[in-house]
């Protein structure tokens, strides 16, 4: 297991974690700006960050600041009502990938997506066993269009809790049949993102990390699980504050010979997106030596 203690070479933010700051916008372009200044090497933008700066200027600055990335969220929400619903989706992905092949990104990274509708507050229907056949059915044809582009897709399952309207993959254990079943050779162009916040309750946790093995574990998110959690979407807690044993979970991952970035996503309207994004970040590089 690599020792953090002594730098934050491998910490990378996911810029979701200094998105909105005191009430304000925090612009993408100055996120990078600041995670250069302090020594952060890696970040992963979201697309709807990336669309407001620029592409074209986002790739620019990466570039100035030699920046790394450690994924780019998101694509998915694979679920969909009728054939022009399906057909947005698809073409919505192709666009996903090709932002990420002209960031440098390593993967793109797949929230799947729920019921159809229930995102927007009505469900089109109650079949979930639906959803995930259209979720495999997405992934599949996304697949295709990926390997042309040599561009990695990582599933992240989801916490349960999610089912219904972001993600009814909850499991790394159904992230992983998803693999094999699309992906059986294991090329390295499936696989799967781990986010310990979203899995560090499964009793199967360690046996499927192993089973996932280097071919399949693309990237490593971290954050903490509050107690008590006021907020089902944006409480997350800073890494030492919660319960999980993120140390354990990460030494599971690098087991298998995961050698990448550990990345921090946090959404936490009440309590990290009231500070000063420096704050946050200085925060996020204190923390990831001691407790991750």
């Amino acid at each position: 297991m690599r020792d953090f203690s002594q730098d934050h070479r491998w910490l990378s933010i996911n810029t979701a974690t200094v998105r909105r700051q005191r009430g304000k916008d925090w612009p993408l372009l100055d996120i990078l700006d600041a995670c250069a200044e302090r020594g952060i090497r890696a970040v992963a933008p979201w697309r709807d960050q990336v669309a407001a700066s620029g592409l074209s200027a986002t790739a620019a600055k990466l570039k100035a600041h030699g920046l790394e990335l450690s994924g780019y969220c998101r694509g998915g929400m694979f679920t969909y009502t009728d054939a022009a619903s399906r057909q947005a989706v698809r073409d919505d992905n192709r666009r996903a990938l090709d932002e990420a092949c002209t960031l440098g990104a390593p993967c793109l990274v797949l929230v799947v997506g729920g019921l159809p509708g229930a995102l927007a507050g009505k469900a089109a229907h109650r079949d979930i066993a639906a959803a995930r056949e259209q979720v495999n059915e997405g992934i599949a044809a996304l697949l295709h269009d990926a390997r042309e582009r040599a561009m990695p897709l990582a599933i992240e399952p989801l916490h349960p809790m999610y089912a219904a309207d972001r993600a009814c993959i909850n499991t790394l254990e159904q992230a992983l049949d998803v693999c094999d079943l699309l992906d059986p050779q294991r090329s390295g162009a499936l696989g799967v993102a781990v986010d310990v916040y979203h899995v560090w309750w499964d009793p199967k946790l360690l046996a499927m990390i192993e089973r996932a093995g280097r071919e399949r574990l693309l990237a490593f998110h971290v954050c903490d699980w509050l107690t008590p959690t006021t907020d089902l979407l944006e409480d997350r807690g800073m890494m030492g504050d919660g319960v999980i044993d993120i140390p354990r979970i990460r030494a599971a991952v690098e087991a298998q010979g995961f050698a990448g970035y550990s990345e921090v996503e946090i959404f936490s309207s009440r309590n990290w997106w009231q500070r000063d994004g420096a704050e946050v970040l200085d925060t996020c590089t204190q923390r990831h030596r001691r407790c991750v």
